[in-house]
């Protein structure tokens, strides 16, 4: 088992493993020796500075095990200059949140003694790869041992050797007491409260946390919803077309809770310290290729590529392939609509059971046809988004997110476009919205609950084989080799992208059409129910320990989340108009109706842009702390200058006076 790390020192504190690092079992010797030494160099000499210990000295305990595996730790001052060089901010004796430094570490709230306890795992480890990941190629042209394995002075070592395969993998290890006690809080006692959101910030970092802080709110924010939805849907069964009240209800609450989120978010950010915190400059991503050239920025030689020939691939390439792939989509819909219509042609010529349970099996097949296809185009997305060449990992990311965001929405709501105002048909347009919703939770449940929990029994079960082989009792803790033998075999979290795309589709559906099947509020509530549970578990057990992440916010998926809540406006506005209530005021004019409805559209457009501005992102109160560190920070800086600037001009004055009393 872990010990806790310690926030520096060699000081008889011992060795704490915090990150994983494995080469290829196959790796040249003169590269591992040449990098283990690269870690463990002073920061003067190029090095990170940091401990580093292999695995198995010698040989390894089995055949099977990789010789090349080497655990990295830091010492504790190495870890505190860390912190400040990374500027994370943490609670200062006044109660602010303020950037740590070395010079200051007694002035904040929790640094006791020389500082053990102070950071947490997770800054620990994150502050353990920016230093690895900080490695540089000085006057080496080559990795050793691969005359292939280009190098130039700035180069990103630890990412050339990923790309070439030389590195297999880096990650950091898990602490097995924190993390039971974090299981059983926050999945394994069935309980009726909120989060430990301060507990998975404090072991996954504030990424994580911010994600199931966002899907703890959104449960919640859709409670009113399912309120009101299911005494709508039990007594107005028959009457679908009376909708508009609950539609004129849905565009209020769309608004309203993503403005409320983006303050609930800034006063999580303000606790966790991430929200005043600069952005650190990004380098280039592992995958980014171009000729070796001078950055204008950094002075440094790295390779550039440039940006009319990305341009060109953007809108020569990825462009009309996203349209085919939408019209693609398109066909397929059209075909449901052909086996939709020929159901409904077997039940209306000879009603019987089997007749309705046919007429259900277009959507559901339809329905399974969507999560295919969303899955091949998102590799098919990633593919693409990597070959433009971005060179930052943001940009690769928002052209990524851009893609899945626009062929998700088309696959997923286009029929139901279709069907609400082509066709104009209420009672298919419930039907086909109920079983879109319920069959793609039900596979959603299945990939993401019970296989997970399948693996993990297996991985279980396989780590059991192993002990019996070895012939020995097995320890009241684990060993350290057997933890990470059985953390480097579990899959690797691809960050929260998949999980916020699920959430981004899922208000679709309640924001845009539930004012036609008020159940779909309740059904998404016990699917992130569940969702809770199952990802908690997955983040335990299944995945390995992803690194922390700093976050202020949930990034570009917050204006994906308000720009599904500009269409939803217009969707509700447009079906108010085609109610037969509405209608019934403009008997003679459908001219008028139409003018009418795009007016109240447009007005109510106009609002959603004014509450936004007169909303503030960030609440009153952290907005006067933040502007109080602010103020103390430049008094700070005019008394440095001040003081600086007396220090120089006492030599000279002094000068001044030798020089006037001599020539008296």
């Amino acid at each position: 088992m872990l010990k806790q790390p310690s926030a520096g020192g060699d000081d008889g504190s011992g060795f704490t493993p915090l990150v994983v690092v494995e080469l290829a079992p196959d790796a040249k010797e003169e590269a591992v020796v040449w990098l283990t030494r690269k870690i463990s160099d002073s920061e003067q000499s190029g090095g990170a500075g940091l401990s580093v210990q292999q695995l198995w000295s010698g040989t390894a305990e089995t055949e099977k095990d990789n010789p090349n595996v080497f655990l990295v730790g830091g010492s504790r001052q190495r870890l505190l200059s860390g912190a400040e060089d990374l500027g994370l901010f943490k609670e200062f004796n006044d109660g602010s949140m303020r950037a740590f430094t070395c010079a200051n570490r007694d002035n904040f709230k929790d640094f006791k003694g020389d500082g053990d306890g102070f950071l947490s795992m997770a800054e620990c480890q994150y502050i353990v790869k920016h230093e690895l990941d900080s490695l540089r190629a000085k006057s080496e042209t080559h990795i050793p041992g691969y005359e292939k394995a280009k190098l130039y002075p700035g180069k990103s070592i630890i990412r050339r050797m990923q790309s070439k395969g030389i590195l297999v993998q880096v990650f950091p290890l898990h602490e097995t007491e924190e993390l039971k006690r974090l299981s059983f809080t926050w999945y394994k006692k069935v309980k009726l409260s909120l989060q430990p959101l301060d507990e998975i910030r404090h072991y996954y970092g504030e990424g994580l946390a911010l994600y199931f802080g966002f899907l703890e709110y959104f449960t919640f924010a859709l409670v009113p919803m399912a309120l009101v939805g299911v005494p709508y849907y039990l007594f107005d069964w028959e009457s679908y077309d009376k909708y508009v009240l609950f539609a004129g209800f849905n565009l209020v609450w769309c608004t309203v809770i993503l403005e409320a989120w983006k303050r609930s978010s800034a006063t999580m950010a303000y606790r966790w310290g991430t929200l005043s915190r600069k952005k650190a400059f990004e380098e280039p991503r592992p995958g980014f290729r171009g000729v070796l050239g001078l950055n204008p920025v950094t002075g440094r030689e790295e390779p550039l590529y440039p940006n009319t020939k990305r341009l060109l691939r953007v809108y020569l390439v990825s462009v009309p392939f996203v349209v085919l792939c939408l019209y693609l989509s398109l066909y397929v819909m059209m075909v449901y609509f052909l086996m939709e219509g020929w159901a409904l042609s077997l039940h209306d010529a000879e009603p019987t059971f089997w007749t309705t349970v046919l007429t259900f099996v277009p959507s559901v097949i339809y329905a399974v046809v969507i999560e295919v296809m969303n899955l091949i185009y998102r590799y098919a997305a990633e593919f693409l988004t990597g070959w433009e060449n971005h060179r930052l990992e943001s940009s690769y990311q928002n052209h990524l997110v851009l893609k899945v965001l626009v062929f998700n929405f088309f696959n997923c709501f286009a029929s139901l476009f279709y069907i609400a105002f082509v066709m104009q048909d209420m009672v298919m347009l419930r039907q086909s919205l109920a079983t879109l919703l319920i069959t793609s939770q039900i596979l959603n449940q299945v990939m993401e609950a019970f296989l997970p929990y399948w693996l993990q029994r297996r991985r279980n079960k396989k780590m059991m084989r192993r002990a019996r082989k070895r012939a020995s009792p097995p320890p009241a803790e684990m060993p350290l080799a057997d933890q990470v033998r059985l953390e480097a075999d579990m899959s690797t979290y691809l960050g929260t992208f998949d999980d916020y795309l699920e959430l981004f589709l899922l208000f679709g559906y309640v924001s845009l059409f539930s004012c036609v099947y008020p159940l779909a509020a309740v059904l998404v509530v016990l699917n992130n129910v569940t969702e809770v549970y199952s990802d908690a578990f997955k983040m335990c057990h299944v995945f390995k320990r992803p690194f922390s992440e700093p976050a202020a916010n949930i990034g570009v998926w917050q204006l994906a989340f308000e720009a599904m809540s500009v269409i939803a406006v217009v969707t509700n506005c447009a079906l108010i108009g085609m109610s037969p209530q509405v209608k019934s005021y403009f008997p003679e004019s459908e001219t008028q109706l139409i003018l009418w409805t795009a007016a109240i559209e447009h007005g109510l457009l106009a609002l959603k842009l004014i509450l936004t501005f007169v909303i503030p992102d960030v609440p009153k109160h952290i907005q006067t702390k933040l502007a109080r560190l602010e103020f103390e920070s430049l008094e700070a800086l005019k008394k440095k200058s001040l003081t600086q600037g007396r220090k120089c001009s006492r030599p000279q004055s002094s000068k001044r006076a030798q020089s006037g009393s001599s020539q008296y």
